[in-house]
């Protein structure tokens, strides 16, 4: 017998959620970083290829919430509420499927120019992407870092709000200054693609709040 598989005998199930938890937070992190370098790449050639990478990002991302509802369904124990542990997974997934939308719709539309509002979101998504990691590698002791959790997940709730101002900021410009029609609705739709995305990893931050307040 395989030595891991040997030593998982002797772990208790409840404790193979956390790195399931960390795989996701790093998957984030990919994600958000492929966008990035898709809202400032300069070539058709770069685009296709971050294109590329950020959907099987994506299907990692699927693979991750996967396992752990797998997880949950062959566990009798668990160190949160299941309820609580499948929404978590599926609201970090739903960030990644936001990116993917994103990234889909700029191969697709094939704008002429990115914006500027697209650029900060996206940047802003990875720093979003960077507290929720943070956070992962915090929940296999969440009673000892509650404190820390919370803080990240006031954090979170901040940069969401900066984000729904960019938006916004976007948007307004885009009617305001883009001539040509066409433009307005390419550039809308990956906004808006953005700013679900945006919007889901809020929902990640109130799914750790629950999970906190549940172990008071």
């Amino acid at each position: 017998m395989n030595i891991d598989k040997f030593l998982k005998l002797f772990v208790p199930k409840e404790y193979a959620f956390f790195p399931l938890f960390e795989e996701g937070g790093k998957t984030l992190i990919k994600g958000t970083e492929l966008l990035v370098s898709l809202s400032k790449a300069d070539s058709l050639k770069q685009m296709e290829s971050l294109i590329t990478e950020i959907k099987k990002a994506e299907k990692e991302g699927d693979k991750v919430a996967h396992k752990i509802f797998t997880q949950l369904n062959k566990s009798f124990i668990t160190p949160f509420d299941r309820e609580d542990i499948h929404k978590l997974a599926t609201k970090m997934d739903d960030v990644l499927d936001h990116i993917n939308t994103a990234a889909q719709r700029i191969k697709l539309y094939k704008p002429k120019k990115l914006t500027k509002e697209i650029i900060e979101i996206s940047e802003i998504l990875f720093q979003l992407s960077l507290l929720i990691d943070s956070a992962m590698k915090l929940l296999s002791s969440a009673s000892k870092h509650r404190e820390k959790i919370f803080k990240v997940c006031d954090e979170i709730h901040d940069l969401e709000k900066k984000a729904d101002v960019v938006y916004s900021m976007g948007i307004t410009d885009l009617f305001e200054n883009e001539k040509e029609l066409a433009e307005v609705i390419k550039l809308k739709d990956i906004l808006s693609s953005l700013e679900k995305a945006v919007n889901k990893t809020e929902d990640v931050s109130e799914a750790l709040k629950t999970i906190l307040i549940k172990m008071a």
